[in-house]
């Protein structure tokens, strides 16, 4: 908010300039080759965001920084807040115990595998192998925009991790309707449905694979999927509470608690009293997609390829292991949940 305060006529023009991004991220997710792969707006934009960075970025007036980083921080804020009016919990009440279950073992257990893998198999950072893992086990690219300001990493470690969601999440989209047209997964339409929304990345990546099958597996895979994406809240508030403890030790520290989380859960309550006519509903997801789409361009414009050296693959690894878990894993969890008959 400072650099709005001290050059609002700079900021604003820099606010503009990301819209402008985000607005033909948006065309070009529409057109019928790039929809095919299940690449949302959001990524779309911060690949546009990432090419602008490595080649015309050194052209943008100084006084439009302030404007990106407006946009990657706080409009990604309220972005997160109102993305809590994509949920009811009637939806989550509509799946059962199964698919309630299915996520949470699956989040969790990928949080944890992703972040130890990351830090002590391939020695990557704290911050870049906890976003590489919230790519994977809660809803791709909007889970580790979610996480970047909780933990306050670099953008250039959160255009990482997307980078890895949109590789495995691609294959995962592709090869899931396979694996089950082949009679390999020993799995019904709707088992299926909750083994895609319990493992797959991207909400439109669930929504793809979904269909593939049949009306069924779509909508299980969807509401599935969607509770994984409630569960973003209470992660980001237990993070925010384990790092303000371990920053800050003793009785009296201070805890931060991010808000955006509660703002979060406060609109899918909203959302779940259909006080809102679903056309408002719907008006406000639209926008919200577009302002998670200026934050993506936004985070894309901070980063270079220079920034990257010294990474390497090891972040590919790591997701690779997570992708490899969440298929196998996530299908032998599905099965036993399902065998349970809760």
């Amino acid at each position: 908010m400072h650099a709005f305060r001290t050059n609002p006529s700079g900021t604003g023009n820099g606010i503009l300039f990301v819209a402008l991004f985000a607005l033909a991220a948006t065309l070009i997710s529409g057109f019928p080759q790039v929809a095919r792969l299940g690449f949302s707006p959001l990524v779309v934009g911060i690949i546009l965001g990432g090419i602008y960075a490595n080649s015309l970025r050194h052209a943008l007036p100084k006084e439009w920084e302030g404007g990106i980083l407006f946009s990657a921080r706080n409009l990604l804020r309220l972005a997160v807040i109102f993305y809590g009016f994509r949920i009811t919990f009637q939806q989550i009440g509509q799946i059962g115990l199964e698919g309630i279950l299915v996520s949470l073992l699956m989040l969790s257990s990928t949080l944890l595998l992703g972040t130890w893998v990351g830090m002590k198999l391939f020695k990557l950072d704290r911050d870049t192998s906890m976003l590489t893992a919230a790519g994977s086990a809660i809803c791709g690219a909007a889970a580790v925009l979610a996480f970047e300001p909780v933990l306050k990493s670099e953008p250039h470690k959160s255009a990482i991790a997307v980078a890895t969601v949109v590789l495995f999440g691609t294959i995962s989209m592709f090869l899931y309707p396979i694996l089950y047209s082949s009679g390999l997964l020993h799995l019904n339409e709707s088992g299926f449905g909750i083994f895609v929304g319990g493992t797959l990345h991207e909400v439109a990546q669930v929504v793809a694979a979904g269909s593939e099958v049949g009306p069924l597996a779509a909508s299980d895979a969807t509401i599935v999927k969607m509770t994984r994406v409630m569960m973003i809240a209470p992660v980001l508030l237990a993070l925010g509470y384990y790092l303000s403890r371990r920053g800050n030790a003793g009785a009296g520290s201070k805890v931060t608690i991010p808000w955006f989380a509660v703002g979060f859960i406060a609109a899918s309550g909203l959302n779940s009293l259909s006080i809102l006519p679903s056309s408002a509903v719907g008006i406000i997801n639209t926008a919200d997609t577009f302002v998670l789409t200026m934050a993506m361009s936004a985070l894309g414009m901070e980063t270079r390829v220079s920034k990257f050296r010294g990474v390497g693959l090891r972040p590919i690894y790591t997701a690779l292991v997570m992708f490899l878990w969440l298929l196998f894993g996530g299908y032998f969890i599905t099965k036993g949940v399902l065998s349970l008959g809760i």
